[in-house]
Parts: C-alpha cells; sequence; structure tokens
C-alpha cells in the first residue's frame, strides 16, 4: 500500500501539491519528500532492525497526513486532476476511517 500510494505522489504531484495550505512553502518538494518517506518505511517495515521505529514513525506520518486531507476535501480538491471539483467533505467519510485502519494495521502488525 505504501509504495501504491508513494506511486500517486509521482503521477499526479502538481494535484497533491494543492492539498497544502497556500500559505505551505515547497509544497512539490513536500509531497516529493512524503513520497520518499512512504518507499522508505515500505522497507523498513521488512527490516527487524528498523521495524518497530518504522512502526511508531508511520503512525505519526499517518496522523501528519491527515490535515492534508480533510483540507483537500474541504477544498473539493481532485488531486488526480488538480481541479476543485472533487467530492469535497464526503470523501472524508471513507478517507478518515481509512487512516484508522491503516494506523490499527500498523499497531497490529508492525509495532506489537
Amino acid at each position: 500500500m505504501l509504495l501504491f500510494t508513494a506511486l500517486g505522489h509521482f503521477m499526479y504531484t502538481e494535484g497533491m501539491s494543492k492539498m497544502l495550505p497556500h500559505f505551505i512553502p515547497f509544497s512539490m518538494q513536500i509531497i516529493y519528500a512524503t513520497a520518499f518517506i512512504e518507499i522508505i518505511a515500505a522497507i523498513c517495515i521488512f527490516i527487524p532492525a528498523f521495524r518497530h521505529i518504522t512502526g511508531v514513525l508511520l503512525v505519526f506520518f499517518f496522523l501528519a497526513v491527515l490535515p492534508a486531507n480533510i483540507f483537500a476535501a474541504v477544498t473539493h480538491l481532485n488531486y488526480e486532476t488538480g481541479s476543485y471539483d472533487g467530492p469535497g467533505v464526503d470523501y472524508l467519510w471513507f478517507r478518515i476511517p481509512f487512516q484508522l485502519v491503516l494506523i490499527c494495521w500498523t499497531y497490529l502488525f508492525v509495532i506489537k
């Protein structure tokens, strides 16, 4: 899943950069950086020496990206096209429970 979402960061960089509020500088670089974080985390969860710390950091990462998803939903951003004709806050009915699933999965299968 992490590799799949990292790929999205490279495919939809411009649209995903709009998920960040305008006052945050270097939004494109942040999108690339989060893609690399996801790739590194995907590798590190399979390395026993790094598994626990990677899991803990992933939980914080999942919580840290949630505001960007909320901002995108409130502004009706369609990150694939970069336009503002997305589903809006209805998207959060999927996204927030999905974030909770990811956090629980990380705790159960990586941290614990």
